[in-house]
């Protein structure tokens, strides 16, 4: 494999295949429309397209609808998962999946806008290695769940040390990034906006406002996010860990004054009943170890689904192209090891 230098601009020339990836979940109302909505955006492109649609374990006909495109004698392969795995799972699949030169990743809904694509191929011809969408309006999407997420980018990008404020996963990625993210990052719980970011390279943001709904009703809700952004917090930063210590340090403190104020109160003479005092201070205690027990066991947890081994997907069924080999381990993380 030929690895281009980091600022090479590549040739206009060239008519490279470009990989789309969508991961899709009970999308089987929209998904025909998303397809040929991304082919006709790369059709003027100077570009080979491929579409390769990730069904993560749909309950509809979701496989079926993809399916029959493909079938038309469209570029489009179709990934079934054995079950739902999770936006993650799908989104490794489809990049372990694409033989693109470039990789695009996209939300099936297409509320990450497909006009955006030609401004993403240009900054990657001019020789950025990824290019991030960056959410600059989330459209209808209500003031609470704005706010929840604005919240929760904020946490993990002052903790974990990536950037991911209004990030999202509509990202296009170049073949030796995308080599990397799946061959020289062995975790099983991936957190995607969060890798993408930290394996580094020239990198170039571009904003767009978030599309309404081409159909179907969002699966994404509160749960979802809590169990990503554990997924964050603990695959980027031990920042967590330290607030055991701070726990231990404030009972400590409060220990220290509650058993002076009774001594003082004592060698004054008074009465010292304590009974409210102690009942406060086996709460905040008890509050202080059951929080610590939580954090840690997070940690353990990432670690336990670590070292199961367990793959982060499982694959059912390819229809249309065959699947492309597994991809060399790039030239540059070679010689990084050695």
């Amino acid at each position: 494999m030929t690895v281009l230098d980091r600022t090479t601009p590549r040739p206009a020339a060239e008519r490279p295949l470009v990989s789309v990836v969508v991961p899709a979940f009970n999308e089987a109302e929209g998904i025909q429309a998303a397809i040929r909505t991304l082919l006709a955006t790369l059709e003027p492109l100077e570009c080979e397209p491929e579409i390769v649609v990730v069904d993560d374990g749909s309950r509809d006909a979701t496989f079926a609808r993809a399916a029959a495109l493909s079938d038309a004698g469209l570029p489009v392969r179709v990934l079934r998962l054995s079950r739902n795995f999770g936006k993650e799972g799908a989104l490794l699949a489809g990049l372990e999946a694409a033989r693109g030169a470039a990789v695009i990743t996209i939300d099936a809904d297409l509320q990450h806008p497909p006009s955006l694509i030609p401004a993403m191929l240009a900054e990657w011809r001019n020789g950025a290695r990824i290019v991030n969408g960056v959410k600059r309006d989330r459209g209808d999407e209500p003031w609470h769940a704005k706010l929840r997420a604005q919240v929760v980018n904020a946490l993990i990008t002052r903790l974990g040390g990536i950037d991911i404020r209004n990030a999202s996963d509509f990202k296009l990625l170049d073949r030796t990034a995308v080599d990397v993210l799946v061959r020289s990052l062995p975790e099983h719980r991936r957190f995607y906006r969060g890798l993408a970011d930290w394996i580094g390279f020239p990198q170039v943001d571009l904003p767009f406002d978030v599309a309404p709904r081409t159909a179907g009703a969002s699966a994404w809700g509160l749960r979802s996010l809590v169990a990503l952004t554990l997924t964050a917090l603990v695959s980027f930063t031990s920042a967590p860990l330290r607030v055991v210590s701070v726990l231990g340090v404030l009972t400590l403190l409060l220990a220290i004054y509650v058993g002076g104020d009774a001594l003082w109160s004592r060698l004054q003479g008074n009465a010292v009943s304590g009974f409210a005092t102690i009942i406060i201070t086996l709460l905040l205690i008890g509050s202080a170890i059951m929080i610590s027990l939580g954090v840690i066991g997070e940690y353990i947890a990432k670690i336990y689904d670590e070292i199961k081994g367990r793959p982060a997907y499982i694959l059912e069924r390819v229809h249309g192209v065959e699947p492309a080999p597994k991809v060399q381990e790039p030239v540059e993380a070679v010689h990084e090891r050695r």
